[in-house]
């Protein structure tokens, strides 16, 4: 017994690369569109509803775009035992399978196979499969363009149409279930509580409604006392649960406010995050959304006193790195078009919670240091952090513990309770919720001292509040119309230029290193800079208290400490020290890359008109996510080592957004929105090398050299660090785990100029071809 599958061809065409929202649910693809034929020894059956063809169509039109038809279900199993050698549900370069896979072509009615080969179709014909499941399809009519599809394109559509929507909560009825679920949740109740501000009644009473209704959630509604002091924050750090955020009223009940969450364990709205990720989706057109992530921030401020680390219990003492008053004006420009007199209203609104934020957060006690009038991360809180895995600073209560005899857990209970009192740990947790509310965590930057820190990249946003809010007075709202805070005292240009200005006074007398050209962090108690020397220097230039004097100097003579194959490097080699058994390495220093960082830099030399650095450094970063999601089914990390260029780091916290099966739902929310915003910032010549993988060492190199940054010194440097990189990585020997894209592949687009490629872990050579640039 056989049996076939025949299409018929009269349904409407659907775009190859349309999202699979639509993909797999019109067209061809459409719910009983594709009807199924039993076949007996060549007869037809006469109850068939399709006829058969007169022949079999052993020579598909080759005039035509490919298309295959696939049985859903089969073939994922068939696919999975023969490629998937790890067992881990991705086909990556990692898995020994032989990388190639036969399927029947659509005209054939399945009878011609054609083969799919390599790692990157291969893992996006796993991914489709897996996106038709979703959608209750059984058999598929399936575009080779999609398995094909240049992989920028690919990248950028799925983070346009599923990541952003996979990463959207709402704290609500209907979204309580997903949004409660914390995997950092160290007690031993794990049933959703959920923490209502003081004088919230309407809200209070809709979650107790909910409570009432919904009873299979077990949902726990607390209501948080008018003030909350660091004492009652430890005291409920055994009962964690959400914090509530904006509502808005919609037919006679309430909605929670949409929000996006970082992806993994991360799944609540987080800080500085949320301002990436806010920059990433004004660039994909969701402005409604970008405006209600500003919404949330007013909320937490008005209700919580502060931008919270994240809305989770056990963060109320503690917030992030501001970034409010840039990201208002990003949604404001984008609204104002099409409705300029209520996004002024709104900009009204918003402000005054930025500017409460400013004074009772970054330039009061105990964050503000009254000597140099500069700014700290030095955040309120009690106790260990208890977000943390169980046994994270085993290494640090040991000493103690074995001094009194006692267990480790044993003297972290009695320790929190503060039956025992021992200030030297007081202190350690001091400087450690300071690097937290640093979003630095952890960095050899800031250990055991970061408390203590007037920072480079904290004043540099201050500066850039207080640049906004003059700027808005003075040009927006034209003096006249007013700004007030949420005393009713009016807001002057004149007052906010003055703090802007007498900051950066501040910032080049503590911070600047004239000799180095480069910005430092400042010990106040120690009273002297810091060695550290830290990408976030740049952030000078992206709030513009940078003079183009210094701008240009540290261009000049600092950006290559930083720069790398892969991007930007958080912290020099030196600056972090030796690696040891002893001393293991911190996710935020060398060798490893973020987003945020890369993002900031863009911005910065576009501020200063180096267009031509920042999207070098754009590509290098592209690359990065590019060659990565290509080798590894879809991948995007929440980090890289972009020395060593892989994703798959020994340190602290592993990488989230790595553990999914046969497609990725969210990738990672910084990282999505750095894709987004770095494709609007290269070159079409760039963008169409980055679909070929081509190495950015090779395509700048003789950008490079005319810079003196691809001299043997440099070179010599670079592998030196690779090397030393790859020591420290999962796969940094794993030298066959590369995949090469060309135009003859297919992959990229047929007008790709073919260039020589450069293999990840090929160690550079001084003797590449030159390429004009």
């Amino acid at each position: 017994m056989q049996s076939t599958i025949h299409v018929t061809t009269d349904y409407e065409q659907v775009d190859a690369h349309a999202p699979s929202s639509t993909y797999y649910t019109t067209g061809l693809n459409a719910g009983g569109v594709i009807g199924r034929l039993k076949t007996y020894t060549g007869q037809r059956l006469n109850d068939s509803p399709i006829p058969p063809r007169k022949r079999r169509a052993s020579h598909d039109d080759k005039s035509k775009a490919q298309k295959f038809l696939i049985d859903v279900q089969e073939t994922q199993r068939i696919l999975m035992e023969q490629e998937d050698t790890d067992g881990d549900y991705q086909i990556t370069v990692n898995d020994l399978g032989p990388k190639s896979f036969s399927v029947g072509t659509a005209d054939s009615g399945g009878y011609r196979k054609i083969d799919i080969r390599g790692t990157y179709m291969l893992s996006n014909l796993l991914q489709e499969l897996a996106l038709a499941k979703d959608y209750g399809r059984k058999h598929i009519v399936l575009d080779e363009a999609r398995l094909n599809e240049n992989p920028v394109d690919r990248l950028s559509r799925m983070i346009r149409h599923n990541f952003w929507q996979g990463l959207t909560r709402r704290i609500d009825a209907d979204g309580l279930e997903l949004i409660c679920a914390d995997t950092k949740n160290r007690s031993a109740n794990h049933n959703p509580r959920i923490y209502i501000p003081h004088g919230e009644e309407a809200v209070f009473e809709y979650y107790k409604h909910v409570a009432e209704t919904r009873k299979h959630l077990k949902l726990d509604v607390q209501l948080l006392p008018k003030n909350i002091t660091p004492e009652y924050v430890k005291s409920i750090n055994d009962r964690p649960g959400i914090l509530a955020l904006a509502m808005r009223e919609k037919r006679n009940t309430l909605e929670g406010v949409p929000f996006v969450v970082p992806g993994g364990r991360f799944n609540e709205m987080y800080g500085w995050d949320s301002y990436f990720e806010t920059l990433g989706l004004l660039t994909d057109d969701r402005v409604d959304l970008a405006h209600d992530m500003v919404d949330n921030f007013v909320y937490q401020i008005k209700h919580y006193g502060k931008i919270l680390n994240a809305n989770r219990s056990y963060y109320l003492s503690r917030s992030q790195p501001p970034f409010l008053t840039d990201m208002i004006l990003r949604v404001y420009e984008r609204e104002s078009v099409s409705h300029p007199q209520d996004s002024k209203t709104w900009l009204r609104q918003v402000l005054k919670a930025a500017i409460k934020e400013y004074h009772t957060v970054w330039m009061a006690s105990p964050r503000l240091d009254p000597k140099t009038q500069l700014s700290r991360f030095r955040p309120d809180g009690m106790g260990i952090p208890p977000e943390t895995e169980s046994s994270h600073f085993d290494h640090v209560i040991e000493p103690y513990a074995k001094k009194l005899g006692l267990p480790v857990v044993d003297y972290m209970n009695q320790y929190n309770k503060g039956d025992i009192k021992e200030p030297e740990l007081d202190e350690y947790f001091l400087h450690d919720r300071a690097v937290r509310e640093s979003g630095h965590d952890t960095t050899y930057r800031f250990e055991k001292v970061c408390a203590n820190l007037a920072t480079v990249d904290l004043n540099s946003l201050l500066y850039k509040y207080e640049i906004d809010i003059a700027h808005v007075i003075r040009t927006i709202l034209n003096d006249d119309e007013g700004l007030v805070d949420y005393h009713g005292i009016k807001q002057c240009a004149t007052d906010w230029e003055e703090r802007a200005r007498l900051r950066q006074e501040r910032i080049n007398k503590y911070l600047w290193n004239e000799e180095k050209s480069l910005y430092y962090d400042y010990d106040t108690v120690k009273e002297e800079q810091t060695k550290y020397e830290t990408v976030t220097a740049f952030w000078t230039m992206w709030a513009g208290c940078a003079s183009k004097e210094q701008a240009t100097k540290m261009t000049q003579n600092s950006l290559q400490k930083f720069e790398v194959l892969g991007g930007l490097v958080s912290g020099t080699e030196d600056s972090r020290g030796v690696i040891t058994l002893d001393r293991p390495n911190r996710q935020w220093d060398f060798p490893y890359g973020w987003a945020p960082h890369q993002i900031m830099a863009w911005q910065a030399f576009k501020n200063y008109e180096m267009q031509d650095v920042a999207s070098r450094l754009a590509y290098r970063w592209l690359y990065t996510i590019t060659k990565s999601f290509v080798d590894f089914n879809g991948v995007v990390p929440e980090k890289y080592d972009v020395v060593g260029l892989t994703h798959k780091v020994q340190v602290e916290y592993g990488n989230v957004g790595t553990d999914f099966k046969f497609v990725p739902r969210e990738g990672f929310g910084w990282m999505n929105a750095s894709y987004q915003i770095g494709l609007m910032i290269i070159n079409t010549q760039m963008r169409r090398a980055l679909g070929t993988c081509t190495s950015p060492d090779l395509f700048f190199e003789r950008a490079l050299k005319r810079q003196n940054m691809f001299n043997e010194t440099q070179l010599r440097r670079r592998k030196s660090s690779e090397a030393a990189a790859k020591k420290f990585t999962r796969n940094g020997s794993v030298t066959a785990a590369v995949t090469r894209i060309g135009a003859e592949s297919g992959i990229g687009g047929s007008n790709t100029t073919p260039m020589n490629y450069v293999e990840l872990t090929e160690p550079l050579s001084p003797t590449f071809n030159d390429l004009t640039i």
